[in-house]
C-alpha cells in the first residue's frame, strides 16, 4: 500500500503538466519598417533619429496550439511606433506604442489566444497595445517559398507590405550587410526589398506609405514551451 501511494505522488507532476495547455506553433512571418535594415554603417547613421520609429510586422499561422488553442491558418499584425529608430544601440526607442490587428475570421477563443501569442512574439514592442481591430488578413508567399523574400501581408485595407529579393543594383555602396536583427525572435529570417509598407489606420497618430527601401525581413518562426 506504501508503495502504490508513493507511485502515485511521484507521478503526480508528471500527470498534471501533460494536462496543462500546450504551445507548439510554426509559421510564416513579415516585417517592414520605415529605414534600411539591410545597409552599411553610413547610411545607417544617416537615418538613426530621422526615420525607423515606424513598424510593421505580422505573423502567419500555418500549424500548431497557442495555450491549447488551435490557430492553424490564422493570421495576426502589430503595427507599432516608437519614440526613436528601432534597433539603435546609441539611443532608447521606448516608449512605444502599438495597434494589433487580429484575423476577423478566428472565433472568441482564438482571438484571445491570438493577442496572446502576439504579445508573447513582439515582447515590449506590443506592451502598450492602444486599439485592437479585426480584419481580414492575407499572407501570400510566391511559390510558396519563403526564401524568394517574395511576399505580400494584407490587412484590410489598413495595412500592405509587399516584399522582394534583394538585387545587386539595391546596394547603394555594395558594402551593405544585416545591420539590424529583426524585431523578434525567428528561427530563419533574410532581408528582404521593401516594395509597399503602408499603414492607413487609426491608433497611432499617424499614417504612412514608405515603399522602396531594404527595410523588410522574411522568415519563419517556431514556438514550443
Amino acid at each position: 500500500m506504501r508503495n502504490t501511494v508513493l507511485a502515485l505522488l511521484l507521478a503526480a507532476p508528471a500527470l498534471f503538466a501533460t494536462s496543462l495547455p500546450r504551445t507548439d506553433i510554426r509559421g510564416e512571418y513579415i516585417e517592414a519598417r520605415t529605414a534600411d535594415v539591410y545597409t552599411g554603417q553610413c547610411f545607417a547613421n544617416g537615418e538613426f533619429n530621422q526615420v525607423g520609429e515606424l513598424a510593421v510586422f505580422g505573423w502567419s499561422i500555418q500549424k500548431g496550439a497557442y495555450d491549447g488553442v488551435k490557430l492553424d491558418g490564422l493570421s495576426v499584425v502589430g503595427v507599432i511606433r516608437a519614440n526613436n529608430s528601432l534597433g539603435g544601440i546609441a539611443q532608447n526607442a521606448y516608449p512605444v506604442k502599438s495597434v494589433l490587428i487580429v484575423d476577423e475570421k478566428a472565433s472568441p477563443e482564438q482571438r484571445l489566444a491570438l493577442k496572446g501569442f502576439a504579445k508573447r512574439m513582439g515582447g515590449d514592442l506590443l506592451q502598450e497595445i492602444v486599439r485592437i481591430d479585426y480584419q481580414p488578413i492575407t499572407f501570400e508567399v510566391k511559390d510558396g517559398n519563403i526564401h524568394s523574400a517574395e511576399a505580400t501581408l494584407k490587412a484590410g485595407s489598413v495595412v500592405k507590405v509587399a516584399t522582394r529579393a534583394i538585387e545587386d543594383a539595391d546596394q547603394l555602396c555594395h558594402n551593405s550587410e544585416t545591420f539590424y536583427p529583426p524585431l523578434t525572435k525567428l528561427d530563419h529570417a533574410m532581408p528582404a526589398y521593401t516594395l509597399a509598407n503602408k499603414f492607413d489606420g487609426p491608433g497611432l497618430n499617424t499614417r504612412w506609405s514608405s515603399p522602396d527601401n531594404r527595410g523588410s525581413f522574411v522568415g519563419t518562426f517556431e514556438l514550443s514551451e
